[in-house]
């Protein structure tokens, strides 16, 4: 059917009448000085209350999960939000169990930190064919969810190599690298990081790069080999700052802080980043700062709840802004954050 020019014309005009009504309406109220209801916020709060999302941490029992979950409930349990969580508590097959009965349950967000990248990448894809949103946190695995909130880990090993590098100038040019898990993305990418850097650099000498998995004491064992076989050993690139308080106690242990530049990355909470770096433990520590990221996961999955439709057909990635702590900011309010006040 085509409408006749007059009465289009018409129902602009009525359209343009109501909305210039509302705009004296408004202008009406605020001159007598009366507070007016905003349009967007009932529906904004009633979409998010009684939602669920699911939490599942390769473990909950450090800072870094921690952190994430406090800052998560800060900002979505007061709209209704219900967050639940899964802990597997560092076991992988736990973990993928803990998915697949989430997947059943039916949350509407499970955020994930996968401690690989094969285990959990088809139960994620098979969630959001499901209709759940699925925000994974800073180690991602191959299937590409929704959203990725995290550390940019080929930044992170570029910025500690290249540390590492400048304090070997003029000293030996050996260097080592201890790693995390193999197969997790943060290990694997953080190395390609390192080999960026090493590239430029034919005159560093790795003198062992092995797999701590994460692990503090093996950490620890590793470096106690390596000082023993290279005393005068001038860097170590560690992967995290939680399993390099290993390295850094096997370098005290043999007499060289401050002789052995040690360079290691983590969430910024003050005991294990701050409080190291002012000890001398650690010469760098790259944070990538877990509030923000927790604030940045709570905005991501505010932003889907109000988007309904059909999950992964957008998708994207948040990449961490990393803050350098050293010395020269370790003793400062604001640099590192503390476990209970997110």
């Amino acid at each position: 059917m085509t409408l006749h020019p007059t009465s289009t014309r018409l129902r602009t005009g009525l359209a343009a009448l109501t909305l210039l009504a509302g705009m004296a309406f408004g202008q009406l109220a605020f001159a007598q000085g009366k507070g007016i209801d905003e349009p967007f916020r009932d529906a904004y709060r009633k979409t998010l209350a009684g939602k669920t999302v699911a939490y599942v941490p390769v473990a909950l029992g450090f800072d870094l999960a921690q952190g994430w979950l406090e800052g998560l409930k800060k900002e979505l349990e007061p709209l209704g939000v219900k967050i639940v969580v899964r802990d597997p508590n560092w076991n992988t097959n736990a973990g993928a169990q803990a998915v697949t009965t989430l997947i059943s349950e039916k949350p509407d967000v499970i955020v994930v930190h996968n401690p690989d990248v094969q285990t959990y990448a088809k139960l994620l894809q098979k969630a959001e064919s499901q209709g759940i949103q699925i925000v994974q946190i800073n180690m991602r695995s191959a299937y590409p969810s929704v959203v990725y909130v995290g550390a940019d880990w080929i930044e992170v090993g570029e910025k500690a190599t290249n540390a590492v590098v400048d304090a070997c100038k003029g000293k030996s040019n050996k260097i080592a690298v201890v790693q995390g898990a193999l197969s997790a993305a943060a290990s694997a990418y953080t190395l390609k990081g390192v080999e960026n850097v090493l590239a430029k650099h034919p005159d560093i000498k790795v003198v062992s790069s092995q797999a701590a998995d994460w692990d503090a004491a093996k950490a620890k064992g590793i470096t106690q080999t390596v000082l023993k076989q290279h005393p005068d050993l001038c860097g170590i690139v560690g992967f995290w700052d939680g399993m390099d308080s290993g390295t850094a106690a096997a370098i005290k242990e043999a007499g060289l802080t401050g002789k052995v530049f040690l360079a290691t990355s983590g969430g910024g909470e003050q005991k294990g980043a701050c409080d190291q770096v002012k000890s001398g433990a650690f010469d760098l520590d790259l944070s990538y700062d877990v509030p923000t990221q927790a604030s940045n996961m709570a905005a991501s999955i505010k932003w889907l709840l109000q988007n309904p439709g059909k999950t992964g057909t957008a998708k994207g990635s948040i990449y961490t802004t990393l803050i350098p702590i050293t010395k020269a900011n370790a003793g400062n309010e604001g640099t590192c954050w503390k476990l209970g006040k997110t």
